[in-house]
Order: C-alpha cells, then sequence, then structure tokens
C-alpha cells in the first residue's frame, strides 16, 4: 500500500469498488423477478438512508454488500423450499430455516453447520422492518414474524496473545509491520481503522491518536497510547513522513501472510489449534489487556469503539474473571471519606487560627508603637523588650502591666 496518497480513506478491502461494479448492472443472480425487485427496491433505500430504522443516515458500501449477500442467500434457499416470494413466508417457514442453517442441514460449502446463521437473521430482521416501514405508508398492516428469531451469533475463535506473545511476535516481525502491530495492540483499533491512520492524526508528541469518523464504523474518538509512542516517532522521523501520509505501509494481506510465518515460529501449538495469526487479533488480544485496567466500562467501550457492552462480557469471560473485591477494599474507601472530611475540618481550624493570630499580631504591633512614641524609644527596641519580658515573666504578668484587655 502506499504511504503517500490523496485518498482520506483507504478500502483495503476493496468494498467500495465492489458495490460500485454491482450498480453498473444490479443484477441477483438465482432469485426471481419479484425476489429481485424487493430486493432492489431495499439496497436502493439503504443507500440513501431511506425508511431505515433506529439508525438513521445512509448505509456504507461493506454493509449493502453485506445484505444484498446474504438476502440473495435467504430468497434463494426459500426458493428452493417452494417459498416464491421472500415477503411471503411465514414466521414457522423462518424459523425453520434458520434452524436448518444452525444444525447443518443447510451447510457451509466446506460441509459445517452456518456459525453465522445469527448474521442472516439480523439481515433479514433489517429487510422485514423495513418492509413493515414501507407497507405502513401504504396504510397496509404487516406483522413482525421475526421477534421470536434467534439473532445470536456463536462466539468466534481468536488468537489469544498476552504481553510476553505480543513482544516474541514483535521481535520477529519485519519493520514495517512492528510498528503496524505496536499501534494495533497498544490502540485496540479495528484493521480498517488501522491502515487508515495519518501522522497528522496523532497529537500530544505521539502520545494521542485520534481515530477519525470516516474511517470507522461507530463512532470517531480520540484515545490516549500509552506503549507504542516512541516506536511511532521514531518510525515517522526516520521515513520523513508528512501529516497527510498514512503510516502503514502494508496491505493487511500482506500484514496476514507474514504473521501466519511468525505465529507458527514462536507461538505454541494450543494456540493456533483453531486458526492462524492475523491482524484482528491483536484487537482482541488488547482487549483483553486493558480490560483489567480500565476502572470503567464506558471508557473501555470508548477506545474501542464499542456501543454496546456485549463485547466486554465476552472478553471478561474469556478471561474468567471474577469478582475479586474484599473487606479491605471496602475499608479504604469508607476510611478515604472519613479521611477527607477530617481534612476540611482541619483546614477549617487552620484558618480559623490564622485569623486570630493575624489580630494579636496587629495589636501587637498597635501596642508596641504606642509604648515607643510614649517612652520615646524605638519600635524595634520596644518590640525586643517585650519579648524578653514575656519569656521571663509570663504574658499574663505583661497584660496586667499594661491593662490589655
Amino acid at each position: 500500500m502506499e504511504t503517500k496518497s490523496d485518498e482520506d480513506v483507504r478500502d483495503p478491502y476493496n468494498h467500495k469498488r465492489r458495490y460500485e461494479e454491482w450498480l453498473k448492472n444490479k443484477e441477483i443472480e438465482g432469485v426471481n423477478t419479484n425476489n429481485k425487485k424487493i430486493i432492489l427496491k431495499f439496497l436502493d433505500d439503504m443507500a440513501i438512508g431511506m425508511n431505515v430504522n433506529n439508525r438513521k443516515g445512509a448505509r456504507s458500501p461493506i454493509r449493502l454488500n453485506t445484505l444484498r449477500s446474504r438476502l440473495k442467500f435467504i430468497a434463494m434457499h426459500l426458493q428452493e423450499r417452494g417459498i416464491k416470494g421472500i415477503t411471503r413466508v411465514k414466521a414457522e417457514q423462518l424459523h425453520a430455516f434458520f434452524s436448518d442453517m444452525r444444525t447443518g442441514v443447510i451447510k457451509t460449502r466446506s460441509g459445517t453447520p452456518y456459525k453465522s446463521a445469527g448474521d442472516y437473521v439480523r439481515a433479514f430482521k433489517t429487510f422485514w422492518h423495513w418492509y413493515q416501514k414501507v407497507m405502513r405508508q401504504k396504510k397496509k398492516i404487516i406483522d413482525d414474524i421475526t421477534l421470536d428469531l434467534d439473532a445470536t451469533r456463536e462466539k468466534g475463535k481468536f488468537v489469544y496473545l498476552t504481553r510476553e506473545d505480543f513482544e516474541k511476535v514483535l521481535n520477529g516481525a519485519s519493520y514495517d509491520l512492528k510498528v503496524a502491530l505496536a499501534l494495533a495492540f497498544d490502540s485496540g483499533v479495528r484493521v480498517t481503522e488501522l491502515v487508515n491512520v495519518k501522522v497528522s492524526d496523532f497529537s500530544e508528541d505521539f502520545k494521542a491518536l485520534s481515530i477519525r469518523e470516516e474511517t470507522t464504523k461507530t463512532f470517531g474518538r480520540k484515545i490516549k497510547l500509552m506503549l507504542c509512542s516512541e516506536q511511532i516517532r521514531e518510525y515517522v522521523n526516520k521515513f520523513k513522513l508528512e501529516p497527510n501520509d498514512f503510516l502503514v505501509r502494508l496491505s493487511p494481506t500482506m500484514m496476514n501472510s507474514e504473521l501466519r510465518t511468525i505465529g507458527k515460529k514462536v507461538l505454541g501449538p494450543e494456540q493456533i489449534k483453531h486458526k492462524n495469526l492475523a491482524l484482528y487479533d491483536f484487537r482482541h488480544s488488547s482487549a483483553c489487556y486493558w480490560l483489567p485496567i480500565y476502572k470503567s466500562e464506558s471508557a473501555l467501550k470508548y477506545r474501542f469503539g464499542w456501543k454496546k457492552s456485549e463485547m466486554i462480557h465476552y472478553y471478561t469471560e474469556y478471561l474468567g474473571m471474577k469478582d475479586t473485591i474484599t473487606q479491605d477494599d471496602m475499608y479504604i474507601d469508607i476510611t478515604k471519606t472519613e479521611i477527607e472530611k477530617q481534612l476540611v475540618e482541619e483546614k477549617r481550624a487552620r484558618e480559623k487560627l490564622e485569623k486570630r493570630f493575624k489580630k494579636l499580631e496587629e495589636k501587637r504591633e498597635k501596642k508596641d508603637k504606642g509604648l515607643a512614641e510614649a517612652f520615646g524609644l524605638d519600635k524595634e527596641l520596644v518590640s525586643k523588650l517585650l519579648k524578653t519580658i514575656i519569656r521571663n515573666r509570663g504574658q499574663e504578668w505583661l497584660k496586667d502591666f499594661l491593662e490589655v484587655p
């Protein structure tokens, strides 16, 4: 990938190009005319943000490609079951279809049950709620047949890296890959966010990173970098990168290829028995690393660009975390509150004493001046004499002598 580019946003997986290519003829192979017509109308509305539910606004090319692919799959299989129109499907037929995906009656190309059946459920729910809204405008009420559908997805496998594992992988990586991995592990950003980081996105001497709104699928944010600031600064200076240059020079495909090789060399067989090491594993491992450190759930969600707490709960379960609060922790909190109260009271008492002392000082200076004038003596000499008298005879004797109230 070119570091210098006129683009503001990179599209490493060519989602935009694929969508634009499809737009040229809008073909949906394998579905009948009626299904094609309704799906195209749905996609046209999603492309401009019309008749949408929940989040407002136009859907991105990646989302449009995904919706098109999954609705095509659903429509084709329903046609095979004798349901010629996707909008004519009954709730019982829909439940049976998605159940067959999960149990392996409908198999993947590799002959296994679908682990992502929940993703197809969500795509259909999006379509059906759009259809309800469109028909409601025509004064027709359509029942929501998706209410009881199970949209949960099977938890994906990932290669978990501890901080020590991360250092091993980093030591085996090429120079260009090192900086990308360091930033990925520290920040926890998504792959598409990572490859879109520009030099100008860094601030505070590379100790902070801004994720631009146009590069993320959730929301823009500014996060602190705690582990890789110096490494990134050196990299930028070495290659004399300018503010508009992208930081990452390698494509995701190139990085994943190198990571597969490194993973097999430095990681244990148990760590990579389910899948090869890939770039996205660094986001997962970053979440595991920061989860015990962050004290606030909302702050952790902000760092990783999550809108919901589901992923936090997933990583909490993955790490086997549990409630570790003790009576000592409670004692510390209670004691802290009591100490704070005592400090406030002591501050008030000290301020009161300081006011009284200042008042006495003013009175003493006034008496010193009066005595000096009465006896024709120097003011400083009188002050010294009074201090000597107080030290030898006591302050009460002096008060009686001077008739000080």
